[in-house]
């Protein structure tokens, strides 16, 4: 199993949602309504909208929630200030990690990332120190339940996508960046309900590690995304679903 993050960012967003249901909320709320400032309220002519929309239905996130999220955008908001930035650095066994965050305050994000770093002998690098080995790319992830291998294949090819991967639960589909608008529509022709849709990064390679470090990601991972500025976070790790399977029994 590729732990390139996405895997681990909405897995783990998900797992937590029970007990940070509040803070979860927020942060998807937060990315809509930047969204929908950045361009139209509407998410048919939104690219990034849509992504953040379809983000919050997986985490089922409630409709009015949605929708206040949205009409925020149309007034004055607080919202208004943040700005994405991105922090790389090496974290537990020596795994390269992306991190993604919308900010009002650059200063408060990059302290706070850097005594996580710190506190757990990792290290917070420089612009550029890991995402050389990284790819940004288009990924859409379907329910296996809603269509067959065979199917999304052929669709995913057609639409012009690289790669078509079945792993748990989901179908996976990646594509160029470039493409990623394309491809997407032409995939929704086929199936509407897309569990996600989005521009993520994949690394390029992986490291194998063990069980006792996956335990270490997982928490460093946890720490990192309880940050209220902390959108998204990339990894390079790959462990073995076998080892996987025994930690979800």
């Amino acid at each position: 199993m590729a732990g390139h993050s996405h895997w681990a960012g909405i897995k783990h967003k998900k797992g937590k949602a029970d007990k940070q249901r509040s803070k979860l909320f927020s942060k998807l709320s937060r990315e809509i309504t930047v969204s929908a400032k950045l361009g139209l309220p509407e998410v048919d002519f939104n690219p990034r909208l849509r992504s953040a929309v379809q983000a919050a239905r997986e985490a089922n996130m409630p409709k009015d929630n949605i929708l206040r999220a949205i009409k925020k955008a149309q007034g004055p908001s607080e919202d208004s200030n943040y700005e994405k930035s991105q922090y790389e650095g090496f974290g537990p066994g020596g795994v390269a990690f992306i991190i993604e965050a919308l900010t009002d305050n650059k200063n408060r994000t990059v302290t706070n990332l850097r005594s996580i770093f710190e506190k757990n002998g990792s290290s917070l690098g420089v612009e550029g120190s890991v995402s050389y080995q990284f790819e940004e790319v288009g990924q859409i992830k379907i329910k296996k339940e809603l269509i067959s291998e065979e199917e999304i294949f052929a669709q995913a090819i057609d639409a012009g996508a690289d790669d078509c991967m079945h792993e748990g639960e989901y179908h996976e589909i990646f594509c160029k960046k470039e493409n990623f608008n394309e491809v997407r529509n032409l995939i929704e022709k086929k199936v509407k309900d897309l569990s996600f849709a989005g521009i993520v990064w994949k690394a390029k390679n992986t490291i194998s590690i063990d069980k006792p470090t996956f335990e270490k990601i997982i928490h460093f991972i946890d720490l990192l995304e309880d940050d209220e500025d902390v959108q998204n976070v990339y990894t390079n790790f790959d462990i073995d679903e076998t080892i996987l399977q025994e930690l979800e029994a």
